[in-house]
């Protein structure tokens, strides 16, 4: 399970810095790298 969260944030920061050059969505792109960080900090506040 800790692994897979890793991998959905790995993509979605992947997915925000595709769509943040190039296709310039706007606050979608945002809302993407945002997830991607609470993902990361949940993470690193529940696993040892």
């Amino acid at each position: 399970m800790g692994n897979l969260l890793y991998i959905v944030a790995v993509i979605l920061i992947i997915g925000w810095v595709i769509g943040f050059f190039a296709f310039q969505v706007g606050w979608f792109i945002h809302l993407l790298l945002v997830i991607a960080v609470i993902a990361i900090v949940v993470k690193l506040i529940q696993g040892k």
